[in-house]
């Protein structure tokens, strides 16, 4: 099971939950990954935790003031991408265009969706993995997992019909262990969560509890 930690622009110490990552990953059978602000990437890619960024541009080296180059999140320390994230909607175009980015600087990548035909499409694309985050329950502590589990089947089912070796992420509401059992048994091989790790009173233990039962 793979958890990715998207710590968004959350008034947390990167640093901190970076090394509670590390130190939980190597404890578990799961992987762990952390995904700072673009800012922190090289402080947390040094910690010895997996880093990712938050978001690539479709662009190469050139002039895009202001824009989000895959070699220089690289060069930083991470070793993959959100792309599309519900909080940084791009057209498809675009998301086709940041895939092919990421691919060109060799990072992994996960494209979110909202729902199981856009699944499809993101998955149409080529990515290393998909995941769906219906956007309501994002930051509720609402699991999607319980919540909606026939939208987390939908998906992986709209992903296997498209492209069988793009793996199946869910995210929206994950913030226990038995939210991250309840998606495994939906079929997902992975989870991203934000606050329920990023804005924890003791980060180290809000991750021992979310691997814990698998």
């Amino acid at each position: 099971m793979f958890v990715l930690v998207n710590l968004k622009t959350y008034p947390c110490d990167p640093v901190a939950v970076a090394e509670a990552v590390r130190d939980v990953d190597e404890s578990t059978d799961a992987r762990l990954a952390v995904a700072p602000q673009a800012a922190h990437i090289e402080r947390v890619a040094e910690t010895g935790a997996e880093t990712w960024a938050q978001h690539v541009d479709p662009i190469e080296h050139g002039s895009n003031t202001g824009h989000t180059l895959a070699e220089s999140v690289v060069d930083a320390g991470a070793v993959g991408t959100l792309i599309n994230h519900s909080e940084q909607r791009l057209k498809l175009a675009d998301i086709d265009g940041s895939v092919r980015a990421a691919e060109r600087a060799d990072l992994e990548t996960v494209v979110c969706a909202n729902n199981a035909e856009q699944i499809g499409a993101a998955a149409a694309l080529g990515p290393d993995a998909v995941a769906v985050e219906p956007p309501e329950l994002i930051g509720t502590g609402t699991p999607v997992s319980q919540a909606d589990p026939d939208i987390v089947e939908d998906a992986v089912e709209a992903a296997a019909n498209v492209d069988s070796e793009v793996s199946v992420l869910c995210g929206a509401g994950i913030s226990t262990g038995d939210d991250v059992v309840a998606a495994g048994d939906l079929g997902v091989e992975g989870v991203l969560l934000a606050s329920g790790v990023a804005k924890a009173d003791d980060p180290q233990a809000a991750l021992e509890d979310l691997v814990e039962p698998l």
